[in-house]
């Protein structure tokens, strides 16, 4: 009779998720998915909370507009790694402003507009909220809103964005939770398209026709 000892089976290691939204350790890359800097990888910093939108949203997102930005004004309102500017400009945008509060993250923006040699942006630190009232009515072709989840900042932000954006424009906007057409009614905005990828709830707004305002 054998007595060689029985091994017992290894442990499967569980296969780590990937995480397109780093918030610890070493810095991260993103990628500019269509247009001139397609595939260009962007720096990603270590930063708690920085949700930098993933590539199966932004794809989905440039298909829901069309693709091809020509001539468009853009607003980046909490702009982060700049990702959606970035890739806004990289479609044809005229003009992108990318707004943001941390310093470390408006260099890194400063950083990646050097390297892609991006004249139709703009990178500026302060509040993206509040330079967003400052705008002229319906001078936007295209608002991004992605504020941090736990914030206090979403109706704020779409209310100024209703009125900063065009009357054919579009608000971006990514949320923890889905926005209804009811909830969204008071800000004058309404659902064009809806996409929930793990926890991000991305909804493309339009504003509401007259027929359709409460």
């Amino acid at each position: 009779m054998s007595t060689r000892a029985v091994k017992a089976p290894a442990k499967k290691k569980k296969p780590r998720p990937s995480d397109p939204h780093p918030v610890g350790g070493k810095p991260g890359e993103i990628r500019i998915i269509g247009g001139a800097w397609k595939r260009t990888r962007l720096t990603v910093a270590s930063k708690p909370g920085l949700r930098p939108t993933p590539d199966r949203v932004r794809e989905t997102l440039f298909n829901w507009l069309g693709q091809d930005l020509t001539g468009w004004r853009c607003v980046d309102v909490f702009a982060g790694t700049g990702v959606l500017g970035f890739e806004a400009a990289s479609r044809g945008a005229a003009t992108v402003h990318l707004f943001e509060q941390d310093p470390a993250l408006v260099d890194q923006l400063k950083t990646t507009q050097t390297k892609l040699q991006a004249s139709a942006t703009q990178v500026q630190r302060g509040d993206g909220v509040a330079a967003l009232r400052q705008l002229a009515a319906g001078s936007l072709d295209l608002v991004f809103l992605d504020p941090p989840f736990e914030s206090g900042l979403y109706e704020p932000s779409m209310g100024a964005a209703a009125k900063a954006v065009q009357a054919n424009g579009f608000v971006y906007m990514e949320a923890p939770a889905k926005w209804t057409d009811e909830l969204l009614a008071p800000l004058g905005l309404r659902v064009h398209r809806y996409l929930k990828a793990g926890a991000v709830h991305a909804h493309l707004l339009q504003l509401l026709t007259a027929a359709e305002a409460p």
